[in-house]
């Protein structure tokens, strides 16, 4: 319950005080995490834990909106990475300091530095599980992003 309410009061303040949904928000979270904007779209899904038909389409609307571009994947022909642009970047660091502002307000500033310590504890716990159940799950229906994960760990060894 705490969980939706959270995400719904970010979701109003985002449209309030950007031109971002909350879905934008995350997509362009997760790709401004990485040095170079971009990540496989099956990355994204599983990253955020949605299904590949909904990050098919959302992101679909975001390349319409010019937030993101999206291509072929050059080591896996069916697969499409998407990347960020140039709007993209400047319509998350508008929306950035008002959505930081709120979670700390809404969320962080309520608790004790000993609680964040057991929350950073528990969240670590579940989302290195849901990772492996996640990563079992892609590659069992997505053979070719486990050669290319098997390759990538070669080339790194």
């Amino acid at each position: 319950m705490m969980h939706m309410r959270l995400d719904a009061e970010l979701a109003r303040d985002l449209a309030k005080h950007s031109e971002l949904s909350y879905p934008d928000y995350v997509v362009l979270v997760a790709l401004t995490e990485r040095p170079d904007g971009a990540m496989r779209l099956y990355e994204i899904a599983q990253a955020l834990g949605w299904e590949a038909s909904r990050i098919s389409h959302h992101v679909s609307r975001m390349v319409s909106r010019r937030l993101v571009t999206k291509s072929k994947c050059e080591s896996d022909r069916r697969g499409a990475v998407v990347t960020v642009t140039d709007h993209g970047l400047e319509q998350i660091r508008a929306a950035a300091p008002s959505h930081v502002e709120v979670v700390r307000r809404m969320f962080v500033d309520l608790l004790q530095p000993s609680q964040l310590d057991v929350l950073a504890e528990v969240a670590e716990t579940v989302l290195r599980h849901l990772s492996e159940t996640a990563a079992e799950e892609v590659f069992a229906d997505c053979p070719a992003a486990a050669d290319e994960c098997a390759a990538g760990v070669a080339s790194s060894s």
